[in-house]
C-alpha cells in the first residue's frame, strides 16, 4: 500500500504535463470528506491516504504520495437531489430560501448560480417541492459548501484578503 499525506489543492502550481501523467481516482462525496480513507487508482495502486484532521479533499485536488507520484482527485457521480425554482410558479430568489431552510438543517448543500444540489433525502424533496421549487433525482459529482470555519473550505485564486477589521488608516 503506498501512502499519501500531501496534498495540493487543485493540483495549483503543478506542471500540466505532470498532472497529465498522474494516477487517477474517482471518489465520492462520502470519502472525500474524510481526512484518512483507502482507495484505489487507476493504475490499480491501493493507497492509503493520510491527511490533517478536517482536511477536505475536492475533485481536482491532487495527492501526493510517499514516493512522490502524484494522484489527481475526480470527483466520482454520485446519486444527488438538484434543485431548482419553478418558472411557472416561482422565481430564482426561491433558491435563495431553499439554501436558507437547507443550512438551517446543517444539510451539505453545493451551491451553484442556476440550482443547488444535495444528497439525496426524501423529506428535504417533500419540503422543497412543497416550496414550489423542482427537485430531480441525477448521479453527478457533488461538491457541498465547506462552511466558513472548515479547513481549505474555498479557494480562492484573486490573490486577495477579506479583512474588514482595518479602517485602511495605517497604525
Amino acid at each position: 500500500m503506498i501512502q499519501a499525506s500531501k496534498l495540493v489543492a487543485q493540483g495549483q502550481g503543478l506542471a500540466p504535463v505532470l498532472l497529465q501523467r498522474a494516477g487517477t481516482v474517482e471518489l465520492d462525496w462520502d470519502v472525500r470528506q474524510k481526512s484518512r480513507f483507502a482507495a484505489t487508482d487507476s493504475q490499480g495502486r491501493a493507497l492509503g491516504v493520510f491527511l490533517p484532521r478536517g482536511t477536505l479533499v475536492r475533485g481536482g485536488d491532487v495527492l501526493v504520495a510517499e514516493d512522490g507520484s502524484l494522484i489527481h482527485v475526480l470527483a466520482a457521480h454520485q446519486p444527488v437531489l438538484v434543485i431548482t425554482h419553478c418558472p411557472q410558479h416561482g422565481t430564482p430568489f426561491d433558491l435563495t430560501r431553499a439554501a436558507y431552510h437547507l443550512g438551517n438543517r446543517h444539510v451539505p448543500i453545493e451551491l451553484q448560480p442556476g440550482h443547488l444540489k444535495i444528497e439525496p433525502d426524501h423529506v428535504l424533496a417533500d419540503m422543497l417541492r412543497s416550496m414550489h421549487l423542482i427537485v430531480t433525482a441525477q448521479d453527478l459529482p457533488f461538491e457541498p459548501e465547506g462552511g466558513a470555519y472548515a479547513a481549505g473550505g474555498h479557494h480562492h485564486t484573486q490573490g486577495h484578503g477579506h479583512d474588514h477589521a482595518h479602517d485602511g488608516h495605517a497604525h
